[in-house]
């Protein structure tokens, strides 16, 4: 019998070929469908009444949303000591929330027992700070950004972000709580600062007396009233250049100041920032809310008591070369208010103060 030739031979196989190709692909599996993407629950910022009429909306950043699923994240994280370098220290031990989210100290201890030179700042409203500048001396340019520098700082939580990220990566947890946040389970120090951004947002105050008798819902004593005229008086208190009035309810400029503490300036401030020599001296307006909680007071804490703030305003101010053309009665050493006048101012500022905030059971520790 005569071989098959070398064209038959071709012809044979190429056959062959197109028979097995049909068989396999007629068991192949039906192709599967993409993963639906994974979407967080939005979780838009309950804005007071009062913050909603009298600001612009509240700056959230496009690639970081509020969720719910990050906001609980970054509660955790903030509570939690595991980003410190011996799991000892956690945000809230020097951002308590019976504080208004400051130290009660005047300057924070670290994990190794050391201590900086300044108070650590409250935190709310920080969704309004406009100017996107955060510390005493504004070198952090995001909430972000800003929750970066504690873990790192060998004087705060003394850690390194690789070595948080492995005790995050390696606990029981949080993996699957940066799934649900963030969709990934590959936890980074950008995805663990954006969680603790979005619970420091959530962190808003606006449930005083004061915003309360703003809102035609309660009244204020004479006192109270008297302060407030104190306040707002260019003759007498002269605050409200720097801490607003009643239609810029943050009570703060988020604007850099040399208010008059030190002839001689030992910590630069914004000017180590900037390098910039007229920037010395010049640190960050805080808030006047919450004041019944925050003490000590300044960016040293250097004031125990709302009286020896009063008093340093009244007849304490020292020049310095960089000093604020606001502070305009410096040549006379402060603006001498009478004893009076200090307790009604000081009855005022108590009135900003909001007991709910510091209570809210949303702020507290969920651990």
């Amino acid at each position: 019998m005569k071989k098959p030739s070398k064209i038959m031979n071709r012809i044979l196989m190429a056959i062959f070929s197109i028979s097995f190709m049909v068989s396999c692909s007629s068991n192949d599996p039906e192709p599967m469908e993409p993963a639906e993407e994974y979407i967080p629950t939005p979780k838009p910022l309950n804005v007071p009444s009062i913050l909603a009429q009298l600001l612009p909306p509240p700056y959230i950043p496009a690639d970081n949303p509020q969720t719910v699923e990050g906001v609980a994240l970054g509660r955790k994280l903030f509570y939690d000591p595991i980003l410190s370098g011996d799991g000892t220290q956690a945000c809230a031990s020097c951002h308590k929330p019976a504080n208004s989210f400051t130290d009660d100290e005047r300057f924070s201890i670290g994990i190794d027992g050391l201590e900086g030179n300044r108070n650590s700042m409250p935190l709310y409203n920080m969704a309004w700070n406009t100017n996107e500048k955060f510390f005493w001396d504004g070198r952090a340019r995001s909430i972000e950004l800003q929750a970066i520098a504690p873990v790192e700082n060998p004087i705060e939580m003394h850690n390194t972000w690789p070595n948080a990220i492995a005790s995050l990566q390696s606990d029981a947890a949080y993996p699957e709580l940066f799934r649900k946040a963030f969709g990934t389970t590959i936890i980074t120090k950008e995805l663990a600062t954006k969680a603790i951004a979005q619970f420091e947002r959530t962190l808003i105050s606006a449930n005083s007396p004061f915003d309360r008798y703003l809102m035609g819902e309660n009244s204020l004593t004479a006192q109270e009233i008297n302060g407030f005229a104190i306040f707002m008086d260019e003759s007498r208190g002269d605050c409200f250049h720097c801490h607003g009035n009643e239609n810029s309810p943050l009570w703060t400029d988020n604007i850099f100041h040399n208010n008059g503490l030190d002839a001689i300036i030992t910590d630069r401030g914004l000017g180590n920032v900037t390098g910039d020599p007229n920037d010395d001296g010049k640190f960050k307006s805080p808030s006047l809310r919450n004041l019944a909680f925050t003490a000590p007071y300044m960016h040293d804490g250097r004031f125990e008591t709302l009286d020896e703030v009063i008093n340093h305003y009244s007849e304490g101010l020292v020049y310095s070369p960089t000093i604020d053309p606001l502070m305009k009665a410096i040549s006379r050493g402060g603006v001498h208010l009478t004893e009076p006048d200090k307790a009604d101012l000081k009855a005022f500022l108590l009135s900003l103060s909001d007991p709910s905030f510091i209570n809210n059971p949303d702020f507290q520790d969920p651990n």
